[in-house]
């Protein structure tokens, strides 16, 4: 079994493959514009192998330490690794190269240091910035009212690239409640690419998990982050 009973992962995978559609359909979108991200935290290589070949080609790990062995594991697949967790400015070194996406950006500081870590690399790493959306103090990330100007401090950074905006709403217990956090992370990357920030793009929008991801679809998310609606409940 895989965590769940009476499903494969290959379902779970079609499943959300298809709410996915559905959802960007419903709203208008071209569905080709929004991609699973595969949420492997505490799923085992094994499983993880399952949804591949289920179909999965973007996977997204929370934690440095967990991550390293899997993308070792997993290196002869055609997936790519999308960082998805808060990253502490002392691990940046160990995950320049390795990730296509880091998606949680949370501060001016740790922007400079993925920078600085690149440059020493030799390559230009891709970012999302994260947004407190709900104004949390158990979350990090920058202030919606602050963003647009911190963009322009981080912009001329030449080893990141800025691609969009990352967000998780207050947890809620009907989807519906976070449709008002996915509209705000919607107009806010609309704002900063208003100001036509050179090297800075607003192409991404990573919102949605399980729970609320299909609508976040609906508002314009590009990357939606599912986990235990594929893998089944964690087990930590």
């Amino acid at each position: 079994m895989n965590g769940f009973t009476g499903e494969s992962i290959a379902v779970r995978v079609r499943g959300v493959l298809s709410n996915i559609r559905a959802a960007a359909e419903k709203s208008g979108r071209d569905p080709s514009r929004v991609q699973l991200i595969a949420a492997t935290k505490t799923v085992s290589v094994e499983r993880i192998r399952e949804g591949v070949d289920a179909g999965l080609s973007l996977l997204g790990e929370n934690r440095v330490q967990e991550a390293l062995p899997k993308i070792e594991a997993l290196a002869r697949t055609q997936v790519r690794w999308h960082f998805i967790g808060q990253l502490q400015r002392r691990k940046v070194r160990s995950i320049i190269g390795l990730f296509h996406l880091i998606h949680s950006v949370d501060s001016v500081e740790l922007a400079h240091e993925i920078d600085r870590r690149a440059g020493e690399a030799g390559l230009v790493q891709e970012v999302l910035l994260e947004v407190n959306v709900g104004g949390e103090s158990t979350k990090a990330g920058f202030r919606p009212d602050d963003l647009v100007h911190l963009v322009a401090t981080m912009a001329p950074l030449t080893h990141l690239r800025i691609k969009g905006l990352m967000a998780i709403p207050p947890p809620t217990v009907e989807a519906e409640s976070a449709r008002p956090y996915f509209i705000q992370i919607r107009e806010l990357a609309q704002a900063v690419a208003a100001e036509t920030i050179p090297g800075v793009m607003m192409d991404e929008l990573s919102m949605g998990m399980s729970n609320d991801y299909a609508v976040a679809v609906e508002e314009g998310a590009t990357l939606v982050r599912v986990g235990s609606a594929i893998f089944g409940a964690r087990h930590v």
